[in-house]
């Protein structure tokens, strides 16, 4: 293949990871409906009110019917349901979460007006988002960032230090560096998400290890084909269907529930649940992050085990192209 071919070929395979992306970023936004979503109905009149949503769109809700209101809000609170439908003494009452959804917050509004027929339906918002960021903007566009540094930390880590051990020191310390110094900017300076500062920081530490151990781990076990393979994961799979800005059960599946176990999603549903919830509802995407962070480093250790029984160190396989070439 001589040059011109080659520039064709990098044309094209260009042209195809942009179509990629469009479909990874502007498919699950374009398709964004309720789909399973969790939802507590009780009182009186629970059986029509769930009659009327299932009218309303089918299989929209997976209802549950606590035994009473303080049972709703109990459930609204551990994250077992994104709100709540009050039935008894007048028109349904709506208790929505917002620091869960404020996507999910705003259908549920949306619907229970239509239940009511009045405008001005009472709907109170249990768990609200924070005041300086009621529709969740700030805290959905700090998923990417996260996530962009931890793959450029990878790389850089993967390209730049060749011993596996100076690989693990660099991943720790971007990890703790790393997961301080953004809860200080999002905290401190923005203030957009509450919640525990420590607490919030070791899950934004926790997520740029998973993340840039990914990177690292794949490149040290399979060399440079690694980097691009956790990259292009993170990027065309775990960060559109990571429903940070909206919620899993919004997105089409089985890709929302997909991208909870990837990285971004696990990160968005667990600073979700330490910041608004008191740490409800996190077992399941901080095990999800620890599972990930495992395998970075059982990954680094079987390309080290690889290059000590090759004679040399397996990290500089990554590096020892361009030293080749000059």
């Amino acid at each position: 293949m001589n040059t011109s071919q080659r520039a064709i070929a990098v044309g094209l395979g260009a042209a195809l990871l942009q179509a990629l992306m469009l479909i990874a970023f502007a498919w699950p936004a374009a398709n964004i409906a309720p789909r399973d979503v969790p939802l507590a109905v009780t009182g009186p009149q629970a059986a029509m009110v769930a009659g009327k949503l299932g009218q309303y769109s089918p299989d929209a809700f997976d209802i549950s019917n606590p035994a009473d209101e303080a049972a709703a809000r109990a459930a609204i609170e551990d994250r077992e349901v994104y709100g709540a439908i009050i039935t008894g003494g007048g028109a349904p009452r709506v208790l929505i979460a917002s620091g869960a959804s404020p996507a999910v917050a705003q259908q549920l509004t949306a619907i229970a007006q239509q239940l009511s027929g009045a405008p001005a339906t009472q709907v109170e918002d249990v768990v609200a988002a924070d005041s300086d960021d009621p529709r969740g903007t700030a805290f959905g566009a700090m998923v990417l960032p996260l996530v962009m540094s931890g793959i450029a930390a990878g790389v850089l880590l993967s390209l730049l230090i060749p011993a596996v051990g100076g690989r693990v020191a660099g991943l720790v310390t971007f990890g703790i560096a790393g997961g301080l110094l953004s809860m200080a900017i999002i905290q401190g300076w923005m203030s957009v998400v509450p919640g525990p500062y420590l607490g919030l920081a070791a899950v934004a530490g926790l997520v740029s290890f998973a993340v840039s151990g990914t990177v690292v781990g794949l490149a040290t076990a399979i060399g440079r084909a690694g980097i691009g393979l956790a990259a292009l994961t993170m990027l065309l799979i775990g960060n559109p269907f990571s429903a940070a800005t909206s919620a899993p059960e919004l997105l089409p599946q089985p890709w929302g529930a997909v991208g909870q176990l990837l990285p971004p999603g696990a990160a968005a549903s667990l600073l979700r649940s330490v910041a608004y919830f008191d740490g409800a509802g996190a077992a399941k995407p901080l095990v999800v992050l620890l599972i990930w962070a495992a395998v970075a480093l059982a990954l680094l250790g079987v390309g080290a085990l690889r290059g000590t029984r090759a004679g040399t160190p397996q990290a500089q396989a990554v590096t020892s192209e361009p030293v080749a070439a000059v």
